[in-house]
């Protein structure tokens, strides 16, 4: 109960420090990082908020934007974290290149090395984001008939690459929409240029095709809680004053554009306006009108926003006629403030739908002491004035873990095939094994294509690395598809994980593990060699199956505390070296794995009986297997200990019982059992047969023999 106690314990402090890091911001990005994307650059803006993005210039030319891949796109790596990138992108929708930030990638970090990385990036230069681009792949055009562009992939890191690439899509075509015009979709709603009739300023205000907004004083003064007397900035003539009276129009309609600005003026204002733009008229006076005194023709007002389905949607000046809009307008007002605005078309805005007005007070008591309050106002416009059209139909692109399962069919179904295969042979072992040589032979076919299929060539080594990546991942947040994205993967962890509950963890560890079968060949070689195997006394087998249990815990809580450090620590795992990378790494991984894997010449299964942490978390949930598939009988270690000698995994105890925790379930006992010609039991059970027969074959002669004897006897009188 104390050592429970203290491991309760421990946990929970791993779990705090791992909130507290993973609440610890991205540092920002530092401006030489996007001075190499954008060499010509002498400008770069602060990051701005909507979207989140960093404008950069040469001199006043815009060059194009910088951004973060986490602000746009929250897909996970393969080791369960996103890769952060920077990303730059031209105005006309080129990407100038892509730098990786941070990445938590093991098969980059430990294994093939960050510069395979790097290199796949480099790809992206130059890229125009309108051609769909795909990692690997066979086709070079989609479905429709449109071109994509096919990148190199990583050779052991499809899915990470997959990922990677998936995430500078999704965030520069995130970009792309909200500022670059040529890629934002038209208007649901298009103002009918059939639909006019003449109108004055009254009739304009009646049908509500110009509409008024008035803010008196004691609505200031309630929403700042405050006298507006108390605001010197503020020239207050009477009490009666407007605080601030506004009028707005949308002018694209003819019906409003056409009224107001004249024939010329529409006409005018309908050639400055780009494809799909939009315009807004407002006019203000008042105490405090739409714009400052010093607002900067061409610029976005911060006073003003107009908002949409709860989107903010910026309002630029388009400097109409030098300014001067009262004199050109069809209006009683001499005096006041006016602006038409351009609405970009990337703000999505849909006239046809609900909108307001947002004016943002903001007035000084002192210049220490500064109260704000927004004020709204409802847009609405006539919908007869436009032609609804339906939503157009969004092609959704296929998902990228679907991409995978797809482009990987023929694997995922010969996968599947052979899991039936092994089932089957589990759940009918007893029948199969009565063929002692027949199944030696299957089982030597299996374990060849374990590791040849699933291992070197399908990547389906499983490792403890994605059990903690499990575990990070778990929460509300959590997202199946980051585990989808290897098929073979996937369906080797489920399956793994629905057969722990009936068969243990055995039927992985012993059929299904890549490196297990490397190890078992090994043993078959060091058989043919005749070397002699070190057997490894039981009361010192038994603690030093404890090992693996250890390294089990410190990998978990290593994770929650550092995942970088976790992934380091599991190299522990010579799985990446041996399987993944085919030994094709620096020299002192190398040699760790020739190490393992030679002491597995003198001691069967070395690393899996004494090392192996994948092993013992599966062990730990094999516990709860529901049945007890390999057969015992009474003379099992009672007195027979043929199966226990011929265990070489050391699973079977003196008494005969099997420790499902450490049994591999290689059926070799099950053979032995099954065979007369193995089994002491049974082959004790046939001499004492042939025994009682040749007994009873005695006393048949004796008995034959007997009334000869009495015939020749004379007999008494």
């Amino acid at each position: 109960m104390q050592a429970h106690s203290v491991l309760s314990v421990a946990l929970r402090a791993a779990c705090l420090l791992w909130l507290f890091f993973s609440q610890t911001l991205y540092a920002s990005v530092d401006n030489s990082e996007i001075q190499a994307l954008f060499p010509k650059a002498t400008r770069i803006e602060p990051k701005q908020d909507n979207p989140p993005v960093y404008s950069v210039y040469q001199l006043d030319d815009l060059l194009g934007y910088a951004f973060e891949s986490q602000d746009y796109s929250s897909l996970q790596g393969f080791s369960g974290k996103p890769i952060r990138l920077l990303i730059g992108l031209e105005p006309q929708g080129i990407l100038v290149g892509v730098k990786v930030l941070e990445h938590h990638e093991p098969v980059f970090l430990h294994g093939l090395g960050e510069q395979a990385l790097f290199d796949f990036v480099e790809q992206y230069r130059q890229q125009d984001i309108r051609t769909p681009i795909v990692v690997g792949g066979r086709q070079a055009t989609t479905v429709d008939g449109t071109s994509i562009t096919q990148f190199d992939g990583v050779s052991k890191a499809t899915v990470s690459v997959v990922i990677l690439n998936e995430t500078v899509l999704v965030s520069a075509l995130s970009v792309a929409r909200q500022l670059l015009d040529d890629f934002a979709g038209s208007p649901l709603a298009t103002p009918r240029s059939d639909l006019f009739e003449p109108l004055d300023w009254q009739q304009l205000l009646d049908r509500s095709y110009l509409q008024h907004w008035e803010i008196s004083q004691a609505e200031v003064e309630q929403s700042l809680n405050q006298h507006i007397a108390y605001f010197p900035d503020l020239d207050i003539e009477s009490p009666e004053q407007p605080f601030s009276e506004l009028y707005f129009a949308y002018l694209n309609t003819p019906n409003t554009g056409r009224n107001l600005l004249g024939e010329a003026g529409f006409a005018r204002l309908t050639s400055e306006l780009k494809a799909n733009e939009q315009a807004l008229l407002v006019i203000s006076s008042g105490l405090y009108p739409h714009v400052p005194d010093d607002f900067i023709p061409a610029s976005a007002p911060s006073r003003l926003v107009l908002t949409q389905n709860d989107k903010a949607i910026e309002l630029h000046d388009m400097n109409y006629n030098n300014g001067d809009i009262l004199g050109s307008l069809n209006t009683p007002i001499s005096e006041g403030v006016a602006h038409i605005f351009r609405i970009k078309p990337h703000a999505g805005f849909n006239p046809a739908e609900p909108a307001s007005l947002q004016l943002n007070v903001s007035l000084r008591r002192n210049p220490l002491v500064e109260s704000s309050a927004p004020f709204t106002h409802p847009l609405t416009l006539d919908s007869t004035l436009f032609d609804i059209q339906a939503a157009p139909a969004v092609h959704k692109p296929v998902p990228v873990w679907l991409r995978m399962w797809q482009e990987r069919g023929w694997q995922v179904g010969l996968t599947l095939l052979a899991l039936v295969l092994l089932s089957m042979v589990f759940m009918f072992q007893h029948r199969i094994s009565r063929h002692g040589q027949a199944f030696h032979v299957f089982r030597a076919g299996f374990l060849l294509f374990t590791l040849l299929f699933l291992g070197l060539y399908a990547q389906g080594q499983l490792s403890v690395v994605n059990i903690f990546t499990l575990l990070l991942a778990l929460g509300p947040d959590f997202d199946l598809t980051v585990f989808l994205m290897d098929p073979v993967i996937f369906i080797l962890w489920s399956f793994t994980f629905v057969s722990l509950f009936i068969w243990g963890r055995g039927l992985f560890c012993g059929w299904l593990c890549p490196f297990g079968a490397l190890q078992e060949m090994l043993g078959w070689i060091a058989k043919k060699l005749n070397i002699k195997q070190l057997k490894i006394a039981d009361p010192l087998h038994q603690k030093l199956q404890w090992i693996k249990y250890v390294i089990l815990v410190g990998l978990v809580l290593t994770a929650f505390l550092s995942l970088t450090l976790a992934e380091r620590l599991a190299e522990v795992e010579p799985f990446k070296t041996s399987i993944t990378l085919f030994f094709m790494r620096s020299w002192p991984f190398v040699l760790y794995a020739l190490i393992l894997l030679g002491m597995g010449l003198f001691v069967h299964k070395f690393y899996c009986r004494y090392v192996c942490p994948l092993g013992a978390g599966l062990a730990m949930l094999g516990k709860f297997h529901l049945f007890s598939w390999l057969k015992r009988i009474d003379a099992c270690g009672k007195p027979c200990q043929h199966c226990k000698n011929s265990c070489e995994i050391g699973a079977i105890k003196r008494d005969g019982s099997i420790d499902y925790g450490e049994c591999i379930q290689c059926l070799e006992c099950i053979v032995i059992l099954n065979n007369d010609n193995q089994c002491v039991a049974t082959i004790s059970a046939e001499k004492q047969a042939r025994k009682a027969r040749k007994r009873l074959e005695q006393r048949d002669i004796i008995a034959t023999d007997t009334p000869w004897r009495d015939a020749a006897t004379p007999t008494q009188g």
